[in-house]
């Protein structure tokens, strides 16, 4: 059986990797139909920023419990 945190590690490896890919594959599809909480797209002359809120408040609570309980 494979350790919990193994299967937490790859999963958020994909993750991190389709967030990655998110910019490019929105150049070419519309995205603007996902929501805002799901996925954030920043544009403006070329430029692609794309993260997501719903992660980023998951690592802000993960942080801050790893700091509380240490």
């Amino acid at each position: 059986m494979t350790h919990p945190f193994t299967l937490l590690g790859i999963t958020l490896i994909l993750l991190g990797a389709a967030f990655l890919l998110l910019p490019v594959i929105g150049k070419y599809i519309d995205l603007s139909n996902v929501p805002s909480w799901l996925v954030y797209i920043y544009h403006r002359n070329g430029f692609y920023f794309a993260t997501s809120p719903l992660l980023l408040v998951f690592s802000l609570v993960v942080f801050i419990i790893y700091v509380l309980t240490r």
